[in-house]
């Protein structure tokens, strides 16, 4: 694969609005290149008997099936607060009353 040049590193960054000085444009093009080979070289391997995944073996969902059970009712969710009003947990105020 051709060398990337400095000028096509500006122009991606360009594209991308990222704005690169000298010595980034100078740095980043032979950085782009390894990484551009490296791809080119995976994509030689991959081969079409060979079809694609995420992940090296099959994934099974390990979780049990929902199923709908009844909830606590207010009362028992409330009888171990320290402090109700109305059916709901009551807190100290945290905020004034600015807001």
């Amino acid at each position: 694969m051709p060398e990337i040049t400095r000028d096509e590193v500006a122009h991606l960054a360009d594209l991308a609005r990222i704005d690169l000085d000298d010595a980034e444009l100078d740095h980043l093009a032979p950085q782009l290149s390894v990484i551009l080979d490296s791809v080119a070289s995976i994509s030689a391997v991959a081969s079409d008997d060979i079809p694609p995944t995420s992940h090296a073996i099959p994934l099974t969902n390990v979780f049990r099936e929902d199923v709908v059970t009844p909830g606590l009712t207010a009362e028992q969710a409330l009888s171990g607060a320290p402090a109700q009003e109305q059916q709901r947990f009551s807190v100290p105020r945290i905020l004034g009353d600015e807001q």
